[in-house]
């Protein structure tokens, strides 16, 4: 019932928002681009060259994938459109006028971990935009023995780590809405 109890009250701390159209910060233009990652899972057609059309191409982890004839090719890191503009460029040598369609099969490398004092530890896929909420709620919400105001999140950008400090009654009370952050790839939250 509880647990019922906090799913609820996530949702209703989240609905006005929904309802009543709080503007959104303005976006990079690249910001709603998906980004290839080790673990997905690509399908790669060329059209009309079934010799370079491939299903099920993995990431590997080192960020490349393998093709005949090209070899290893980086792939983590770029949208598909920009993948499919290198691979385009690339089958030039093979091929006169090379059309390649990228399509994401699988995001293997869009998941998140949550840690410590929740219901529910592990690993999650990021099917949609995911809250720190939200992914709380996914975890089943917390243990009778979580420290709600001293929650850390894990997040890498580039080579640096980032410890951000979260204060969930401080979110929930209206205080701190910006800690209410969407998840990113690779995020790990630890209530302790």
């Amino acid at each position: 019932m509880r647990k019922w109890m906090i799913i609820f009250f996530c949702h209703m701390m989240v609905l006005p928002q929904i309802a009543f159209g709080q503007p959104e910060k303005a976006a990079s233009p690249n910001a709603n681009q998906y980004i290839i990652g080790s673990g997905d899972i690509l399908e790669i057609i060329t059209w009309k060259e079934a010799d370079f059309t491939r299903n099920d191409v993995l990431v590997r982890l080192d960020g490349k994938i393998t093709l005949p004839l090209l070899n290893d090719v980086q792939a983590a890191g770029k949208t598909p459109m920009e993948l499919k503009k290198i691979l385009e460029k690339i089958l030039k040598d093979f091929v006169a006028s090379p059309v390649v369609t990228i399509i994401v099969k699988s995001a293997g490398s869009q998941k998140f971990y949550i840690l410590g004092e929740v219901m529910n530890t592990g690993e999650y896929p990021i099917m949609k935009e995911l809250t720190v909420l939200q992914a709380f709620a996914l975890a089943g919400g917390f243990t009778q023995w979580a420290s709600k105001k001293e929650i850390i999140l894990l997040r890498y950008e580039g080579n640096e780590e980032k410890r951000i400090r979260i204060d969930y009654k401080r979110i929930i009370r209206g205080k701190d809405l910006d800690s209410n952050m969407k998840i990113k790839a690779n995020d790990t939250i630890i209530v302790p």
